[in-house]
């Protein structure tokens, strides 16, 4: 078994337990929990391997990418501003970004953007590594592209696009990039290792990715059922057509590329630690002296549902659950309770708030899988020490 480090408090024991079970099987994996309970820290643990061509160790202080929990990070950046009075749910995006009323997108409303049925959730063109880089040429291309579908009819997931879609929105009413505005909001006011584009100074804490058996099984799949000049808009929305690989991952591109590190990719790209993490969503439901990032009237329009059920594009069940950005409790992604919010990321990723028990939780991993139970049974696993 990987010898794991960090806090454990007094009765949490099971969940660190837990945890441990997560290496079982994993030799090459590093990993980080964390979870603060009435705003302190009862767990924060590392263990395993940051970097598998070299041995490193995952460390107190590591970093990794933390892909779709970036949506949820947006989500609380677009709740700030709600709470503000600078946002509003139910405003057109074109109200705040004039030249997305283009290719019958002047009915797209912000909360359609959030809740994935802006009809945009994928390029109609392929866009390249050096594209994706250049936040100018993304939402220009958003912005100039019709809808997949009737923009507020159905939902579709924007795994990629929708944080270049609400953070142009975030950038036009703040006059600040996207990761600017996240680290001013956001981060800096509990004092979270959080980042929407990575500084330099940080690039050498960054864990390696690598693609598990379960994942690449997967992507194996997927290839295999490809038809020629035929799109899939799904696996479209992750690829980007190109700019991205299929897994994400590979040695040395895709999220192990440090110019994505860098760069500002806001639905995927961010990257951050377990506990700042884990502070950022204990602070969405408790003031532990550094006040709450958003207030119960606010939480209560960003949690209105906005999607469920079958989706657009063709998707075996369980299919989860979103709010104004959020992603609440389904039986896709098991919270701790009905009322938990938050967002998963791909390969384990898992980072959410619950206020019934006052918490902050975030996992996450460099060892990608598609088929995880990682993240599960460690909150299972939280849920019976509170309960």
């Amino acid at each position: 078994m990987n010898a794991v480090a960090g806090l454990v408090a007094p009765g949490f024991e099971p969940v660190a337990e837990a945890f441990a079970r997560a290496f079982d099987g994993h030799e090459r994996m590093g990993a980080a929990l964390a979870v603060h309970v009435e705003g302190r820290p009862v767990i924060d643990l590392h263990g395993g391997v940051r970097d598998v061509r070299t041995g490193e160790p995952w460390s107190a202080d590591t970093l990794s990418v933390v892909f779709s929990c970036s949506k949820g990070l947006m989500a609380l950046l677009a709740a700030r501003l709600v709470q503000q009075g600078r946002l509003d749910y139910d405003a057109p995006v074109a109200d705040y970004w004039p030249e997305f009323a283009q290719a019958g997108k002047e009915g797209v409303l912000v909360r359609h953007i959030l809740g994935h049925r802006s009809g945009l959730s994928a390029p109609a063109r392929d866009l390249s590594t050096d594209d994706i880089l250049d936040w100018q040429t993304v939402t220009s291309a958003l912005a100039e592209q019709a809808p997949l579908w009737h923009p507020g009819y159905a939902y579709a997931y924007h795994a990629i696009t929708q944080g270049w879609l609400i953070g142009e929105v975030v950038r036009r009413i703040t006059g600040r990039s996207a990761g600017d505005a996240f680290a001013e909001l956001i981060a800096d006011p509990v004092g979270a290792e959080a980042w929407i584009g990575l500084p330099a100074a940080h690039a050498g804490r960054v864990a390696h990715l690598t693609v598990g058996p379960t994942l690449q099984a997967l992507v194996e799949q997927q290839a295999a059922a490809r038809r020629p000049g035929v799109v899939d808009w799904p696996e479209r929305a992750m690829t980007l057509g190109g700019a991205l690989p299929h897994a994400l991952v590979t040695d040395d591109g895709g999220f192990n590329d440090p110019r994505l590190h860098a760069a500002q990719i806001p639905a995927a790209g961010g990257i951050a630690s377990a506990r700042g993490l884990a502070a950022i969503w204990s602070a969405a439901v408790v003031d532990a002296g550094t006040g709450r990032l958003v207030d119960d009237a606010t939480l209560e329009k960003g949690l209105r549902v906005q999607s469920d059920g079958h989706p657009f594009f063709s998707a075996p069940p369980p299919w989860p659950r979103w709010a104004m950005g959020f992603q609440l409790d389904s039986e896709a992604r098991r919270y701790l309770t009905a009322a938990s919010f938050g967002h998963d990321g791909a390969g384990g990723q898992v980072a959410f708030a619950d206020p019934v028990h006052r918490v902050g939780f975030a996992f996450i991993t460099n060892v990608m899988e598609a088929d995880d139970p990682r993240a599960t049974s460690i909150i299972d696993a939280l849920r019976a020490v509170l309960a």
